[in-house]
């Protein structure tokens, strides 16, 4: 499916969904939307993704030329901006899908479902839950397959793409591994899942299990996105929900070298790294138990022989493997997790 990806103002510092499906997805990228870089190309500013040219609007491309509008930006609280309005009309009057991770859902706007019905196309609001959610039976730890969670110390560490990283690459190597994703980028990516943080709280961790059980007779490997962090002052607790419902068998930790504080709650300061691994052991063991046994560093904004110190500093701070698994390979992590 060809594909514009809408990431205004944001690309590509800041839209981690637009670069999610630009580095994992299958879809075709015709363009990113973004206002600020229009006139450039993706790979002038990320290397390792897909390419395409970035313009300033739906209406620079032309009618035909793409088959769904996918908003690739997700800002705090999940809510439309209005600016965006005119792409999505654009879009929706070119016969485009339109696919959306925001909290606010496109189906229930009068506008956008009055003219997805003319022009025959679909709306797929990734966040809105199935209606046939239930609490946990906490049995998730019954299924074959090892269950490996990513967890992290804050919002926005690289939960999603370690994931990604680690599924694929155990696949190259030859294990049977799948991922199980639980927010709107990994839906979008695999095509399927359960948007976790736009569950009721009850059902949090059955919507996990429900994945669980759905994969883990299927696979040897499940690799499930992790959400938020356990001390986050907002997201906490869907991270517990997913810790719990997944009754992972081992824990990734993934970090942010040099950040200190909460993003977006700066006054919150994060713990060390060993009391991570020490609240998140405690927190899972008396569900199931699960060690932290590797770790991944996001060291995007080091040079090349600090991302080196970083790492090796990481990892004695875990006292387990870490590395940087988009600078570096995966091999020291899949060596401790399968």
């Amino acid at each position: 499916m060809r594909v514009a990806i809408l990431a205004h103002e944001k690309f590509p510092d800041r839209a981690k969904t637009a670069l999610g499906v630009l580095r994992y997805a299958d879809y075709e990228a015709t363009a990113v939307l973004d206002r600020e870089t229009a006139g450039n190309r993706v790979t002038d500013f990320v290397p390792d993704v897909q390419d395409a040219p970035i313009v300033e609007g739906m209406a620079d491309l032309e009618p035909g030329s793409v088959d769904a509008l996918l908003i690739g930006v997700a800002p705090i609280g999940g809510g439309f901006e209005e600016s965006w309005r005119e792409d999505v009309r654009t879009a929706l009057e070119y016969g485009c899908d339109v696919i959306a991770g925001l909290h606010y859902f496109l189906e229930d706007d009068d506008e956008f479902a009055r003219l997805a019905a003319e022009n025959d196309c679909e709306l797929w609001d990734v966040r809105k839950p199935p209606a046939d959610l239930t609490v946990s039976e906490g049995v998730a730890a019954e299924v074959d397959a090892d269950v490996i969670l990513t967890v992290g110390t804050d919002c926005s560490v690289g939960k999603m793409t370690v994931s990604m990283e680690l599924a694929r690459d155990a696949r190259e190597a030859g294990y049977d591994a799948a991922v199980i994703p639980t927010g709107q980028t990994g839906i979008m990516i695999e095509g399927w899942g359960n948007p976790i943080d736009r569950v009721v709280s009850d059902f949090t961790a059955g919507a996990v299990e429900e994945m669980i059980l759905e994969k883990g007779d299927e696979h040897d490997y499940l690799f499930v996105e992790g959400q938020g962090s356990i001390v986050h002052p907002a997201y906490s607790a869907v991270t517990c929900g997913i810790l719990h419902g997944a009754m992972p068998d081992k824990l990734v930790l993934c970090h942010v070298a040099g950040r200190d504080a909460i993003h977006g709650y700066e006054s919150f300061s994060l713990p060390s790294i060993p009391a991570y691994v020490d609240l998140y052991e405690r927190l899972a063991e008396p569900v199931a138990e699960a060690d932290v046994v590797a770790g991944a560093l996001n060291t995007a904004g080091l040079e090349a022989d600090a991302a080196e110190r970083a790492v090796d500093e990481y990892g004695d701070a875990l006292g387990a493997p870490a590395t940087d698994v988009i600078r570096y390979d995966t091999d020291p992590l899949l060596e401790a997790l399968l």
